[in-house]
């Protein structure tokens, strides 16, 4: 070679061949991508081939849901999407996870937070501090949810008997514009701390005690943080039509949405009268005024045995009781307006009150008064049970089931379309006493007896009613449908078989056909079985900041 360059002939070749290697590299890195992707998993659990009811009351459709990271992904035709755990849900209805919207579960979530009655009843979601009785922490009992992490979530009203309490004890009395003031800002506390709303139980004592005009003004401090008044009125019996108009009038006078709790009429003297009970509701939703009820699928109700005694024996404690109940003059005054108040009710005795637990004679439990009258040997007529409910009162009490309503008012009142349902009820404690067995069947009876057996509702109209509704209500805005972004707060049961095993003969019984559930996207239920997951958490009302 004499030095001279020579032609770089060889070039087109090499760039050619530098080409299909690079193309060879970037064709099998794509590969490699591709696959890596495809071996994500996408989401952590996909339920398929289910009966999809989203919540909207809108009929099924097949399909399959996605969750990831605790929330709804996608709901649809989902193929081969990749996922950490498939569950096969062909045949069975996949749904949004049931909302109580009438619990009494602060004490007992701390006790049991497994929750299993609820949960395996299709319950995702407890709210708590009914009938006036609350914590009266909301703050701190919220964060004391979160601590525990149960298997449901839950969201708290803040009870109007446990303001009064704070700031009057059990005066039967007004309080001052002073004493107004602090009841009003202890409740704006409690929404500004998390609360749903405002709830009265003006049956108790000291609900009892106020006037309309004290719960309009603790009403008004509620509806400031967009609260709910949710109550059980003042009397679901005799008086009924009175009670729902005063709750109707407060929300009214405080411009706040009414939730008027387990809805009904007692008494045998008032069977047949849904009809006209509804028609109020139906009355006050047509002016404008944003009015729903709730209800228990039974026709027995569940309180203490105090509410057969006048109120004004419980003025000032537990103590003032006992005196009265000790003079013989106050005695056959309190048992006169008693025998009075069953004369009202139409029942011969009290035979229709069953012991549910009573502490001091735990052989009471699952009779009623009038078998227990017999077996102390007393003659038995209604003078003599209204003596026996006396010394049992002043002996501790007892929690009652009292079979004082008509099925058919039961079934008139649950086709009401803006009705919910609620087992109000605490957690259970598996064998301990003779409880309503509200507390474990109710979203199962109604599913069971009401929709499939006697189709008094749809199942679409049942779900909208255990979901999105209650949620709608409370405010519990990512809760209660089946869409992209919600909770993953999921029910899978089967049309077919789910049914209340719960009696009140044998009470303690878990619902059947709940196959799956799953909170906040984590599966607590598989296979009708609690997996002891705690995946639960408190919900917070809509004022709360973080």
């Amino acid at each position: 070679m004499n030095g001279k360059l020579i032609p770089d002939s060889s070039k087109p070749v090499i760039v050619l061949i530098m080409k299909k290697i690079l193309l060879s590299a970037y064709l099998l890195g794509s590969i490699l991508v591709s696959n890596a992707q495809t071996a994500q998993t996408i989401a952590d659990v996909i339920i398929r081939n289910g009966k999809v009811l989203d919540g909207t009351g809108n009929s099924w459709f097949y399909g399959d849901v996605a969750i990831k990271d605790g929330k709804i992904l996608k709901v649809g035709y989902l193929g081969n999407l990749r996922t950490a755990r498939d569950i096969d849900a062909k045949g069975l209805i996949v749904a949004p996870g049931f909302i109580d919207v009438h619990g009494h579960i602060e004490g007992g979530v701390v006790r049991t937070p497994t929750a299993d009655n609820y949960i395996l009843d299709g319950v995702t979601t407890v709210i708590t501090g009914n009938c006036g009785g609350s914590d009266d922490n909301i703050g701190s009992y919220l964060r004391l949810v979160d601590s525990i992490r149960p298997s449901i979530n839950i969201a708290s009203l803040i009870g109007h008997n446990t303001v009064r309490s704070q700031v009057l004890q059990r005066a039967n009395r007004a309080p001052s514009a002073e004493e107004q003031k602090q009841m009003d800002e202890l409740v704006a506390k409690a929404m500004r701390e998390g609360a749903v709303g405002l709830s009265t139980g003006l049956i108790y004592i000291p609900g009892t005690f106020a006037k309309t005009e004290e719960v309009v003004s603790l009403a008004k401090a509620a509806a400031k943080y967009n609260g709910v008044y949710a109550s059980h009125i003042r009397d679901e019996e005799n008086n009924v039509a009175d009670a729902i108009n005063e709750a109707i009038n407060i929300g009214k006078e405080a411009n706040i949405p009414v939730q008027i709790s387990h809805f009904k009429v007692g008494g045998k003297s008032n069977w047949g009268r849904s009809n006209e009970t509804v028609d109020l509701i139906k009355k006050a939703r047509l002016d404008g005024w944003e009015v729903t009820i709730d209800q228990y699928p039974y026709t027995a109700s569940s309180t203490n045995l105090g509410i057969r005694l006048p109120d004004w024996t419980f003025q000032g404690g537990n103590d003032s009781m006992k005196i009265r109940l000790a003079d013989p003059k106050t005695r056959s005054r309190i048992k006169k307006e008693m025998l009075q108040q069953l004369k009202d009710y139409a029942f011969p005795n009290y035979s229709y009150a069953v012991v549910a637990n009573y502490s001091a004679d735990t052989t009471y439990n699952g009779k009623n008064i009038t078998e227990i009258n017999k077996l102390l040997g007393k003659k038995s007529n209604a003078a003599n049970e209204a003596e026996t409910i006396m010394d049992m009162v002043a002996a501790g009490g007892a929690q009652m089931i009292y079979n004082s309503m008509n099925e058919e008012d039961v079934k008139y009142i649950m086709k009401y379309p803006f009705s919910m349902f609620a087992a109000d009820a605490g957690i259970r404690v598996f064998g301990q006493g003779m409880p309503h067995p509200r507390g474990y069947g109710t979203n199962s009876r109604v599913l069971g007896k009401y929709v499939r057996e006697e189709k008094v509702i749809s199942l679409e109209d049942a779900i909208r009613r255990m979901t999105s509704l209650p949620a709608q209500k409370f405010g519990l805005s990512d809760r209660g449908f089946l869409l992209p972004n919600y909770a993953a707060d999921i029910v899978v049961f089967s049309e077919a078989e789910v049914k209340d095993l719960s009696t009140f003969e044998q009470p303690h019984a878990y619902s059947q056909g709940f196959k799956y559930v799953l909170v906040n996207g984590e599966l607590v239920v598989e296979n009708e079985k609690h997996l002891g997951t705690k995946s639960g958490r408190a919900l917070y009302g809509q004022a709360y900041v973080r």
